[in-house]
């Protein structure tokens, strides 16, 4: 099975739990989100791969016109049936993908993608398809999870996510991100980096993730070496694992005028 066919099929049974997930929720970024929107104030916005419907529930005020955009229909109705609760009626909520958008050239002021560019098989299709729906002189505002930059970390904290969720495809490392973005012409205006906690049980639940193969993750981050238990953050409360960190990163870019 195609990481698409994952997406659908591991989201499309849990759209719910992300409208209701606390880090998905959560404000530490979506502030900062809100007043890069709020200061850009775009006529038309899209929101890529919106998931929960969080980021565009988060700049729908200071938006003309929003388009949330999602591959998995039950996440795009979830989204819906949260954004409208919320008073807001500028959103449109079309289905599709975020390596293919079914957008003509030059239609947004402004992009958001958040906590959804791990779950892209082409991360590249999904840049040069940003590039191209924006106008330029308009910004992609991208937010995401993102690997250690060392390799032997990268590939852990990959192999973690993918062993609790078969639809995630890579976190890039921010410096991979970076040389993206160049390459597609972008010119970086700004970077913040943070460390996020992921609460074990909820992290799992929210996929549905359990039994023995959950065990056998928890086993596998808590048999690690000391110094990698270190860098992972691990919390741990009788034997069992309560927490770990990862990395999180917030961009933006701009699409150059000429």
């Amino acid at each position: 099975m195609d990481i698409k066919k994952k997406v659908l099929e591991q989201f499309g049974k849990n759209a719910q739990e992300y409208v209701d997930s606390p880090i998905h929720s959560s404000r530490d970024d979506l502030e900062i989100l809100e007043a890069w929107v709020k200061a850009e104030q775009p006529a038309a916005a899209l929101d890529i791969a919106t998931g929960g419907g969080h980021a565009a529930n988060t700049v729908a005020p200071w938006v003309g016109q929003l388009t949330a955009l999602d591959l998995t229909p039950e996440v795009l109705h979830a989204a819906e049936t949260y954004i409208a609760r919320n008073g807001h009626s500028n959103v449109a909520f079309v289905q599709g993908d975020a390596e293919a958008l079914p957008f003509a050239a030059n239609t947004f002021e402004l992009a958001v993608c958040r906590i959804a560019a791990h779950h892209f098989p082409d991360v590249d299709a999904f840049v040069s398809e940003a590039v191209r729906v924006i106008k330029p002189g308009g910004c992609l505002l991208l937010l995401d999870n993102v690997a250690a930059e060392a390799d032997a970390l990268d590939e852990l904290y990959n192999e973690i996510e993918k062993r609790r969720d078969p639809s995630h495809a890579r976190a890039w490392k921010k410096s991979e991100w970076l040389r993206k973005v160049e390459t597609a012409g972008l010119e970086t205006e700004q970077l913040l980096q943070f460390q996020k906690t992921f609460q074990f049980e909820s992290w799992c639940h929210r996929m549905k993730f359990d039994g023995e193969p959950r065990a056998a993750l928890e086993r596998m981050m808590l048999e690690q070496p000391a110094a990698v238990r270190r860098a992972l953050g691990l919390q741990t409360e009788d034997g069992k694992l309560v927490s770990f960190e990862g990395k999180y990163m917030m961009l933006r870019v701009r699409k150059p005028v000429v």
